[in-house]
């Protein structure tokens, strides 16, 4: 089912409608959080077509990171929904009304969901390898069969080719840069074949100088027909990238557009005056 209208836990939907098959297609509808007092996210709403690149900028504190975790369901709602492919994420729906699933059963959507963190999260006691290779045989995609280690163990070595590591396959994560651990992980977020990848802030705890290792590694996921969603501080990458950036300030989405518009001509003042703070004017040396 496609959702459509807005509603909090514990009420169903009030109208679906049946969609033809999709792969990735994400519908954040009417999504509220609060930590507290605190409202963190204030009614977001926001589409992103299959294997389209939404790109997330603005201000620490506005809620950036915690929209991201809603969509695999590792911050549950306070009100609203978020569907892929038609289907909720993290509730079910048992007549009018929104029932949390069951942790297995989120366990089991979040195989479709991957996720790059900002701090890497690698198992220190696995090699490279061993870290991209151990979900598919542990932890398969929804209606996938477990792969066999020596499935597992090809399949790694080719995504590790993908980023760039094959030839450190057999490192650990200390033995690694920060570039090549964060590599690592965007292998080991794509071994479940996801439909979804979900980076928050990828860079932001790399040295200036491994930076640029990891943005190349997901400006070439973004040509893939992948549908990235990508939280950054990083303007330079979200024009190069983005198919949609959105602007996010104090809980809500302020803009959104296309790069060339949200650079080049933003309507909000909010906006306007974050990018002027944010990317620098060029200058001659």
């Amino acid at each position: 089912m496609s959702i459509r209208t807005s509603a909090a836990p514990g009420s169903a939907p009030a109208e679906t409608a049946a969609s033809g098959p999709t792969r990735g297609l994400v519908e954040i509808t009417g999504v509220r959080k609060s930590f507290g007092t605190a409202e963190v996210l204030k009614g977001i709403s926001l589409t992103v077509d299959p294997g389209g690149v939404a790109v997330i900028v603005g201000p620490s504190g506005s809620g950036k990171s915690t929209l991201l975790r809603t969509i695999n369901h590792l911050e549950k709602v306070d009100g609203g929904y978020i569907s892929i492919d038609g289907m909720l994420v993290g509730y079910e729906v048992r007549g009018r009304t929104l029932h949390e699933l069951r942790e297995k059963d989120i366990l089991k959507q979040r195989t479709e969901i991957g996720m790059v963190f900002q701090n890497f999260n690698l198992f220190p006691h696995l090699t490279a390898l061993e870290n991209v290779a151990e979900a598919p045989v542990v932890a398969p995609r929804s209606g996938k069969v477990r792969s066999t280690k020596a499935e597992a163990r090809r399949r790694g070595l080719e995504l590790l080719d993908r980023v760039g590591l094959k030839d450190r396959a057999d490192a650990y994560p200390r033995q690694l840069s920060g570039g090549q651990q964060q590599r690592v992980a965007i292998a080991r977020a794509l071994a479940l074949d996801p439909k979804i990848l979900l980076f928050d802030e990828p860079t932001s705890a790399l040295d200036p100088e491994l930076v640029n290792e990891v943005l190349d590694v997901i400006r070439e996921l973004a040509k893939s027909g992948t549908t990235l969603i990508i939280v950054t501080h990083e303007m330079g990458f979200a024009r190069d990238v983005a198919d949609t950036v959105v602007f996010m300030d104090e809980g809500q989405i302020v803009e959104q557009g296309s790069p060339q518009q949200i650079f080049t001509r933003p309507r909000e003042e909010r906006t306007r005056s974050f990018l002027s703070k944010v990317i620098e004017p060029a200058f001659n040396i």
